[in-house]
């Protein structure tokens, strides 16, 4: 593992029986909730993993806010305002819990949502110069996501390209520039000339990964968070519309559509694979975690690009437990040499990598 520098311990007003029991609550939610990261974080020790894992958390409470389609724009907005209030206020992140009672969702993340106040203890139980940048960058996040609830009361709805990178800038740009402070503040073999080479692909490394949520979350969203993420001007120009989005007598009109994200996607990819290559090999633990969600995405976007279950009423594409399997074997072998990485992901673009069995 890579060495990690050293914090001193930070004076704070909770209990250390309250720190321990946010500690165990993090850790119990955090499977419920991630997806990729679930698997990744793990790989990142100390204060280092402490400080993705209370990140991650907050961005997902965020999430949740912005996702619950049920829920009035207008007081969702004031939900994530008064989220942003509760970083750096106690009494507001204590009150959280129950200002945001009547949310609707998936149980996990309402789950989460009702024990904010635990998360902002791990937040406080950071060092500042740790807890700095986790506050700036979810501050970030947050103040977009208000914006677009605000600018879509009845739904988002992206219109242009341009406003399309804007929101996925706010929702995961901000995480990669969010983990390569981290990176710097934590990893000595991280120093300054690795960190300015990092920051100018650290926005793609996180809107990547987004991207490809996005497209195959595509029915999903449109469904269940009433969110329409593909632009109406990239519809309008295969003769569909955001109205006509998973109709049956549209899926090659919007097929069409969609592949200019897919190749968006496959260059966004592009760059966070070189920006995982960038990484030191001796910061071997940040490596780990930046590649395994990288390869996914590889996976994922291939089948996005011959199949048309995410553009169908209740479809969606998921690469299978095997490959999740064989990825995390073979991605975590080739992690010191940067010509294996680029041979794997050329090899998992082409077809599915199955190499080593589920266990029954």
């Amino acid at each position: 593992m890579s060495g990690m520098s050293p914090d001193a311990a930070k004076p704070t007003s909770d209990t250390a029986a309250r720190v321990r029991e946010a500690e165990r609550f993090g850790h119990a939610i955090l499977p419920d909730v991630s997806r990729t990261f679930a698997i990744s974080i793990r790989f990142l020790p100390g204060t280092l993993g402490r400080a993705v894992t209370t990140a991650y958390l907050l961005c997902r409470i965020a999430d949740t806010i912005e996702d619950d389609g049920t829920t009035v724009p207008e007081r969702r907005a004031v939900l994530l305002e008064e989220f942003l209030r509760a970083l750096e206020d106690p009494a507001a992140a204590d009150a959280f819990p129950a200002l945001a009672a009547g949310l609707s969702g998936d149980a996990a993340h309402l789950a989460l949502v009702a024990r904010t106040d635990l998360v902002m203890v791990l937040l406080r139980s950071l060092p500042q110069r740790t807890r700095g940048p986790v506050v700036h960058w979810v501050r970030e996040m947050g103040v977009g996501m208000a914006k677009f609830v605000r600018n879509y009361p009845d739904g988002i709805r992206i219109q242009t390209l341009a406003e399309y990178r804007e929101y996925c800038y706010y929702v995961a740009g901000t995480v990669g520039c969010l983990l390569t402070e981290l990176w710097h503040e934590h990893v000595p073999a991280v120093g300054k000339r690795e960190f300015e080479r990092l920051r100018v692909k650290c926005q793609a490394f996180g809107e990547a990964l987004q991207t490809v949520n996005i497209l195959k979350d595509i029915a999903w969203d449109a469904q269940h968070e009433n969110a329409i993420y593909i632009p109406a001007s990239d519809l309008a120009a295969v003769g569909s519309g955001h109205e006509t989005l998973l109709s049956p007598h549209h899926l090659e009109s919007n097929h069409k559509a969609v592949a200019h994200f897919i190749d968006l996607a496959r260059r966004d990819l592009d760059d966070a694979l070189e920006y995982t290559l960038m990484i030191p090999r001796r910061a071997i633990a940040i490596r780990a975690f930046c590649v395994l969600p990288l390869l996914f995405a590889y996976a994922t976007l291939r089948d996005l690009a011959g199949s048309r279950a995410m553009l169908t009423v209740g479809g969606t594409v998921k690469i299978s437990r095997r490959e999740v399997r064989s990825l995390m074997v073979f991605g975590l072998l080739a992690l010191l040499s940067n010509g294996a990485l680029r041979r794997l992901v050329r090899r998992v673009e082409r077809r599915p990598f199955t190499l080593v069995p589920v266990a029954t």
